[in-house]
């Protein structure tokens, strides 16, 4: 009897010794985030859903983040007025749209001509940029987070064809961001329309072209119905970086567990989305082409005359604004140092591969 107490009392002591001790769960956070999209458009916003999703699987439910479409909370435009308010906690957007706060916000999403998905990430991640924009962001009591990207993007639907830079005077085109500096450069008219009211303002006539994304998202919208000539390439969006921006005291306010699983969501988001883009591209371009949409590349003249407005563009800016010089300097180095690589290895594979049919 006395050995059966021993040898019981034994072995509830090694379970307790085997069971480690449950930590206390952290207090609940529950944050609020605004996109700049509307629910239509599951490659973006769909992007922002699951990363707030990610993140309460990654802790366990613990850290819980709520997604707003644009227009939901608030007008797409001003969610990042709203997160800097403290209004709600992070938002979901492309920084481009918001220059006329800072032209220098640019470089977050990226510049017209610029670097492409690849290199955007490495200046981002590796090259220092993040750490110039969280400095910038954080002078609004900001911090940005890459989250997502749809490569590079159409030059959008048009009405008319473009055969010479002649041809962009008077143009009444929706395109925001630097480029819509560009396109004013050389006699256009840019405007700056949320993604909702872009297909009513072409069928109307009340501008003459808009650019959106690519073809998944032009023709969830229907661009294709409105205006016949669609062109490419987007040289305003060479990459598009999208940005989670979270208000700094929020972010602050976090544990360690919680900021790195919202980091590990955002990284992944990153990277997927864009896959998805170059996974659904190909087969909305096909079917649009077999709609009757009339496909179009941008004469060279075109090209080159908005590449030297571009570049005059970003001098002109780095004269008046600080902000903007001080990120201009190391980011036209890095791409000055990125595209030989570029060129010499992939530029070459793709262009014999693209030259090339599938044999068999």
């Amino acid at each position: 009897m006395q050995r059966r107490t021993i040898m019981t009392g034994a072995t509830t002591g090694l379970a307790a010794l085997a069971t480690p001790a449950l930590a206390q769960p952290a207090p609940a956070i529950r944050w609020r985030m605004a996109t700049s999209w509307p629910n239509s458009l599951d490659a973006l916003q769909g992007s922002a859903v699951n990363l707030c999703k990610r993140v309460g699987q990654l802790t366990d439910g613990r850290f819980e983040i709520r997604c707003f479409a644009g227009g939901e909370l608030m007008p797409a435009l001003q969610v990042m007025d709203a997160v800097q308010a403290g209004t709600i906690e992070c938002g979901h957007i492309m920084s481009s749209n918001f220059i006329g706060k800072n032209p220098a916000f640019a470089f977050d999403a990226g510049l017209p001509f610029g670097m492409n998905i690849r290199q955007q990430a490495a200046w981002l991640h590796d090259g220092g940029g993040l750490e110039l924009m969280r400095a910038l962001y954080r002078r609004s009591n900001l911090i940005p987070f890459p989250a997502g990207n749809s490569g590079a993007q159409m030059g959008g639907f048009f009405r008319k064809e473009i055969r010479t830079p002649e041809d962009l005077r008077g143009l009444k085109m929706r395109i925001p961001g630097l480029g819509g500096s560009v396109m004013a450069k050389l006699g256009a008219v840019p405007q700056q329309i949320p993604g909702s009211e872009v297909y009513a303002a072409l069928e109307r006539g009340t501008i003459d072209a808009a650019e959106w994304i690519g073809p998944y998202d032009d023709e969830k919208i229907g661009l294709h119905k409105v205006a016949p000539y669609y062109y490419a390439p987007g040289w305003w969006d060479t990459n598009a970086t999208m940005s989670v921006q979270v208000s700094l005291p929020a972010w602050e306010a976090l544990s360690p567990g919680f900021k790195a699983a919202f980091e590990v969501a955002c990284n992944e988001q990153f990277m997927l989305m864009p896959t998805r883009y170059d996974a659904r591209n190909p087969d909305a371009l096909r079917r649009m082409l077999a709609q009757g949409v009339q496909l179009r590349i941008f004469p060279r003249a075109v090209m080159e005359a908005c590449y030297k407005a571009a570049f005059e563009t970003y001098e002109e800016i780095a004269q008046s604004s600080e902000d903007f010089r001080t990120i201009y300097s190391p980011w036209k180095r890095f791409l000055e140092s990125s595209n030989p690589w570029f060129r010499v290895a992939e530029g070459n594979m793709d262009a014999f591969r693209f030259s090339h049919g599938i044999p068999g």
